[in-house]
């Protein structure tokens, strides 16, 4: 499987099939990334980004499902501790700590709770975390699906920083860990060489530093 970190929470996973999660670049597009599959994991519109306009069949979890089959997407709709199969693809949907509000729907529209997904792909499992603040459960994702791969926020401020996400894998138990979610705007800056130092020095988990478009090959 090749693990692609678009930039910001956008992640692409290319195996079998292409699974895309968060379609939000800054300042870009994600179109030429052509997934069979979109991945949901809450309503602000730096994560659902260009789903609409992307039209492929998306996963997400319930609140925002039903607001894009109503926009005209072939959608699955599933919830928190659920695992589906999507064309050989399973997803399970985990817990975030975070809000959720379907922003291009204007105000009052409620998107439902945050939500992350473990992907089981080619013999493969990703934890991509979604916007979360650290959570002693994700001892459980560790436990229970035991990822090879976590994708994990550290900007802070909207999601756990640095220090935070030095002990969320540790919960995880993921030998390979790649952060997300910083840098994209001067609030979210964080030194991902500091939890790549810190965790590489207490634990034998790599951290993987990718540059937005950059890939990584899990064998």
């Amino acid at each position: 499987m090749q693990i692609t970190w678009l930039g910001h929470s956008s992640v692409l996973l290319t195996g079998t099939k292409k699974v895309l999660i968060d379609p939000f670049i800054e300042g870009g597009s994600v179109a030429g990334t052509d997934p069979d599959i979109v991945a949901i994991t809450h309503g602000h519109e730096d994560h659902m980004g260009e789903a609409v306009a992307l039209n492929k069949k998306t996963i997400a979890i319930t609140e925002i499902a039903k607001y894009l089959k109503k926009k005209g997407l072939v959608v699955e709709g599933m919830n928190i501790g659920g695992t589906i199969l999507v064309d050989g693809i399973s997803f399970t949907m985990t817990q975030a700590i975070h809000s959720s509000f379907i922003e291009e729907a204007g105000l009052g529209f409620y998107g439902g709770s945050a939500a992350g997904y473990v992907v089981g792909m080619d013999g493969i499992r990703v934890y991509h975390a979604g916007d979360t603040a650290l959570f002693s459960d994700m001892k459980l994702i560790g436990e229970l699906y035991h990822p090879d791969v976590a994708i994990l926020p550290i900007g802070g401020r909207y999601t756990m920083g640095v220090a935070e996400a030095m002990m969320a894998a540790n919960f995880l138990g993921a030998k390979t860990v790649i952060p997300i979610h910083y840098n994209t705007w001067d609030k979210i800056a964080a030194d991902p060489v500091r939890l790549k130092t810190a965790l590489e020095r207490t634990s034998d988990i790599q951290v993987t530093l990718l540059q937005p478009g950059g890939s990584i090959t899990v064998p």
